[in-house]
């Protein structure tokens, strides 16, 4: 078994990283856990949380966040998507990312890989931060250029802040003492967007996928 070393939560003015079994001892302001005998319910205020965390099977039993939108969220027309880009804009948005362990098949000439999650973190990030939501508004501006008209797919993701923080807080060492680079998944939200233009070519052909970073500096 690799051996962990790592800082159960971390604070940064824009992100905040905390290991769910932290977070359900000690929920952070406005959200609630109960204990129930097939895992948790976990309960947050919608008007100042925006919570992406879909429901979770776990050693701890099932973890269902109350309310929650979940990591991918549909829209069908153009007050659903203003008043969702109105709360990734001001609001902490709270999404559910693991830390992996890469394996390689060595029986397998094509090194397919497995990954096997280490620990799972409820991961945090102020959408009202001054420089999280000049991104947030860039990137859904360039992504969408006319959200009335065509339906569309945007990944926003937090790879390489996750990277970052992983770099100075998480240690991971094998049995023999080789450290360990995290692989990370689960790492980003989706929005899906869906017109009911009759004619939307770029959606039907896959053209209109998008995806950006969020980063912290």
């Amino acid at each position: 078994m690799p051996d962990i070393m790592m800082t159960n939560e971390v604070s940064h003015s824009r992100m905040k990283v905390t290991e769910i079994g932290e977070f359900l001892r000690k929920p952070p302001a406005g959200f609630s856990v109960v204990a129930l005998s097939s895992g948790y319910r976990v309960h947050s205020d919608p008007e100042k949380s925006l919570v992406l965390i879909d429901d979770l099977h776990s050693c701890r039993g099932n973890i269902v966040f109350h309310k929650s939108l979940g990591r991918k969220v549909k829209m069908h027309n153009l007050w659903e998507y203003s008043s969702f880009r109105k709360s990734l804009l001001s609001r902490r948005i709270y999404l559910l990312m693991s830390a992996c362990e890469e394996n390689f098949s060595l029986a397998n000439r094509k090194e397919a890989r497995n990954t096997r999650a280490l620990k799972q973190y409820v991961v945090s990030i102020d959408g009202n931060d001054p420089f999280i939501k000049w991104q947030m508004e860039k990137g859904l501006d360039w992504t969408i250029s006319s959200v009335a008209g065509e339906s569309y797919r945007v990944d926003i993701d937090l790879t390489e802040a996750l990277e970052s923080w992983a770099a100075k807080n998480i240690h991971i060492a094998t049995d023999d003492l080789i450290k360990v680079e995290p692989v990370w998944r689960d790492t980003s939200f989706t929005l899906k967007y869906y017109s009911d233009a009759l004619f939307d070519f770029p959606h039907w052909f896959g053209l209109s996928k998008r995806k950006f970073q969020l980063r912290l500096t």
